[in-house]
C-alpha cells in the first residue's frame, strides 16, 4: 500500500476557463507522488471513494463527481468509479479490491469511523496492495488509535465523548488538518487549539497539517511533505516548511 495522508489534497482556485469546483493540489509535489505511485501499465484507474457519512447520497455523488473530474484534470485517467456507502455497503470487499485508488472521505470523524467499523474497514485495508489517500477525516481515522478533535457544539463538553479511539491502523501519526482555517476557532466558548487540543496533546503527540500538506507513507517510510507542526505537551512546534520534507 501507498498511503496519502493529507489535510486536503483540492485546489480551489482554478484556472480562468477551467469550469470545476477544484482541481488536485500540486503543492508540496502532491500531484506528481501520486502519478509517481500509479501502475506502470496505461489502462484506466479505478477509483473508490469510502465515505465519511454513509447515508448522504447526494453529497457523496457530487464529491464522486468532484474527485473524479479533478483527476481526470491532471491526466489521470478513470475507468470506473464508485463511492461506498449504505447503498452498496454489502459489496465492500470487491469494490476495494478491484480498485487501484481508495479515497477515505473527509467529514465527521465519528460518523466516519462508525462506517468504516460497520464494513470492516480494517481488516480489506490490511489486505489491500493499492493506493490509499486520506482526506481530513479520513487521514485522522487512518492512525491505531485515533485523536478525535471535538468539532460539533457539545462535542468538548460532553463527558461521553470519546476523544481517543481505535481507527484503521495504518499509522501511528495523529493527523490534525486545515490548521489554516481552524487554529482561531472557539468551540462552546473556548478555544479550540489552546484551551481544548493542547491539554489533550500530553503524552499524544499530534502531527497538524495546513491544507497543501500531506505525509507520504510507503514500505513504513512516512514522509512529511509541507508545513506542518508537532503538538506534543501542550506545546506547538515548526516541523517542516512549506516546499520542504521530513522524513520520520
Amino acid at each position: 500500500m501507498i498511503l496519502f495522508l493529507t489535510s486536503s489534497p483540492c485546489n480551489d482556485d482554478v484556472p480562468e476557463g477551467v469550469d470545476l469546483p477544484c482541481i488536485l493540489s500540486e503543492a508540496n509535489g502532491f500531484v506528481d507522488r501520486l502519478m509517481d505511485a500509479l501502475p506502470d501499465d496505461e489502462r484506466p484507474m479505478q477509483f473508490l471513494i469510502v465515505a465519511a457519512n454513509p447515508d448522504d447520497e447526494d453529497g457523496n455523488d457530487e464529491m464522486l463527481r468532484t474527485f473524479v473530474n479533478a483527476m481526470e484534470y491532471h491526466g489521470i485517467g478513470i475507468g470506473d468509479a464508485a463511492v461506498l456507502d449504505h447503498r452498496n455497503a454489502g459489496d465492500a470487499a470487491d469494490l476495494i479490491f478491484s480498485s487501484d485508488i481508495v479515497m477515505l472521505a473527509g467529514g465527521h470523524v465519528p460518523t466516519e469511523a462508525a462506517f468504516f467499523e460497520e464494513i470492516g474497514l480494517d481488516v480489506l485495508l490490511y489486505e489491500y496492495e493499492g493506493i490509499v489517500i486520506g482526506v481530513s477525516a479520513g487521514s485522522m481515522n487512518c492512525a491505531e488509535t485515533v485523536y478525535v478533535q471535538p468539532e460539533e457544539d457539545g462535542e468538548s463538553v460532553d463527558p461521553d465523548f470519546e476523544r481517543f479511539a481505535p481507527g484503521l491502523g495504518l499509522t501511528q501519526l495523529n493527523i490534525l488538518p486545515h490548521y489554516q482555517k481552524v487554529k482561531d476557532n472557539i468551540l462552546d466558548g473556548r478555544r479550540l487549539y489552546e484551551d481544548i487540543t493542547y491539554p489533550d496533546s500530553f503524552m499524544h503527540p499530534l502531527l497538524v497539517l495546513v491544507d497543501g500538506s500531506y505525509v507520504v507513507s510507503y514500505d513504513g517510510e512516512e514522509t512529511v511533505c509541507g508545513e506542518a507542526y508537532l503538538l506534543w505537551d501542550g506545546h506547538m512546534t515548526p516541523i517542516c516548511r512549506e516546499g520542504e520534507t521530513l522524513e520520520l
